[in-house]
């Protein structure tokens, strides 16, 4: 490996001290792990994101999204465990006055939506297992 003449070890340690030379650096040194993943390729001496690597850069990127709204999620749930009897209406004017991210909101709305089809099953089996249990399961 050539090093760069001028360069001392102080140098090097200055030009990789900020966030995004850090990143770049670690995920340089990471590709041969990256294409074992499957999510990055190399053709001809340069690396590629591969369908299934873009696929889990926005489920990453998603996640963040999520991260920066948990207390927009804790404040919808917090509304839905005082207000039991919302409509499925209700909740998706809830969610989407909240709610900026498209794809977060989509995500809460399609659960809403959903929400006795999914649950159902589980209604059923505590119901079979506590007949006599008169609290309400909270979904």
């Amino acid at each position: 490996m050539q090093e760069h003449p001028n360069s001392t070890l102080s140098d090097t340690l200055r030009f990789i001290s900020d966030d995004k030379s850090l990143a770049l650096f670690n995920m340089i040194a990471l590709s041969p792990a990256l294409t074992k993943a499957g999510l990055t390729k190399r053709t001809n001496r340069e690396y590629y994101i591969t369908s299934f690597g873009k696929i889990v850069y926005e489920v990453q990127v998603l996640i963040g999204n999520a991260k920066q709204s948990l207390w927009k999620f804790n404040s919808i749930d917090s509304i839905e465990s005082l207000c039991l009897s919302l409509t499925v209406e209700e909740r998706r004017k809830i969610i989407d006055s909240l709610m900026v991210d498209d794809n977060l909101k989509d995500i809460l709305n399609k659960y809403n939506a959903r929400k006795k089809e999914i649950f159902q099953p589980l209604i059923d089996l505590h119901q079979k297992i506590h007949p006599k249990c008169s609290q309400p399961v909270i979904i």
